[in-house]
């Protein structure tokens, strides 16, 4: 027996006001030239080479403990600065934190020599050292996103600074493992794919290069497309889109030293989980890691897998640890606004309220 079904029941009502905004929005993404990215007010505080360490202060300072925060080296720091309404470092500064940035810059040609027990002892651990210097806190809260949070997590395992606790999102640890195609993978563990050469040839590994890789890696190019269409009608997603399609073309380069040290000793040898890695002569062992932890994976997220990040908890002493999952991807994790979020809960508990002075 058959049902006859009106067609009427599968089509939506069709709203003229709303689709002309919606193709209207669509145009104006399409020709109009990539939108300005306004950061949170903040001062440089400390330049080395082409890095830059910024801070930006609380609005109403509600802690003690500042906040370091620390990106990859393989794309542009302003994503954790993207603008209002979507910024990392704006949602933390409006909940009440002091906030201290370190850009690394655009590697240039003369920059090729650069390492990366340069980048984290040379940068990352003075511009640690000069954040607390400048705040004149006794302790810091570090913070690192994507490759970042490798890196915060090896400076925190060799360094003797006061780092009073850690907090590491969508954190690459087991490299065995990884959203590159398994092939590639393969290769690079057997040694039959290398980058030495390539390394070698280019010294400064150009832009465009990058954003091939991250192209490869991410092919649903395509889906991005259909969610601006889909939400068109909302100017404030749009906006934050643009935001964010302009920051996933801006690639930068990426010393040569740096790249081959990438894939030889984190891709091929996987030496920061086996504990095997030495940064500025110290041996990196996660165990040294005694500070309170906080480590969130994003469900949908094709850069980093959850299994990459989760044997970190198990790797460090840390008495006071906390895994959660954030129920979205690897961008819209600090697009969104939903990082400072996540974040701050946890945070705040363990950042020294400010007490107030009667006078």
């Amino acid at each position: 027996m058959s049902t006859r079904v009106s067609a009427k029941n599968f089509l939506q009502p069709f709203n003229l006001e709303k689709e002309t905004t919606r193709w209207n929005q669509v145009y104006k993404v399409m020709t109009e030239p990539k939108p300005d990215i306004i950061p949170t007010p903040r001062e440089c505080v400390w330049k080395k080479n082409k890095a830059v360490l910024w801070y930006h202060p609380a609005k109403e300072k509600k802690y003690d403990i500042p906040v370091f925060m620390v990106y990859s080296l393989l794309n542009k720091t302003y994503i954790l600065d993207v603008g209002e309404g979507s910024s990392v470092v704006g949602g933390l500064v409006e909940r009440g934190y002091d906030v201290y940035l370190l850009d690394f810059g655009t590697p240039g040609l003369e920059d090729a020599d650069i390492t990366l027990d340069n980048y984290i002892v040379d940068y990352l651990e003075t511009a640690i050292r000069r954040a607390i210097r400048h705040s004149s806190a006794k302790e810091i809260s570090l913070m690192g996103y994507c490759y970042g949070g490798a890196m915060a997590a090896i400076v925190a395992s060799i360094t003797d600074l006061p780092i009073k606790n850690l907090v590491l999102a969508a954190v690459p640890i087991d490299f065995s493992i990884s959203t590159v195609p398994q092939k590639w993978l393969e290769g690079i563990q057997r040694g039959e794919l290398n980058f030495d050469r390539f390394a070698n040839a280019y010294e400064t590994l150009p832009s465009e290069f990058l954003y091939l890789m991250f192209k490869l890696i991410t092919p649903l190019e395509g889906t991005k497309f259909v969610n601006l269409y889909t939400r068109a009608h909302d100017e404030k997603y749009v906006e934050k889109w643009r935001r964010m399609d302009k920051w996933t073309k801006d690639s930068q380069s990426f010393a040569g030293a740096a790249f081959k040290q990438l894939f030889n000793d984190l891709y091929k040898e996987n030496k920061l989980l086996k504990g095997e890695l030495v940064i500025g002569n110290r041996k990196v062992d996660l165990k040294n890691i005694k500070c309170p932890l906080f480590v969130f994976s994003c469900s949908r997220d094709t850069l980093v897998a959850e299994k990459q990040s989760l044997p970190i908890m198990d790797l460090v002493s840390s008495e006071d640890r906390t895994y959660e999952v954030y129920e979205g991807g690897h961008v819209s994790l600090v697009v969104t606004g939903a990082f400072a979020e996540i974040m701050d809960p946890w945070l705040a508990k363990r950042s020294n309220q400010v007490t107030e002075t009667l006078v």
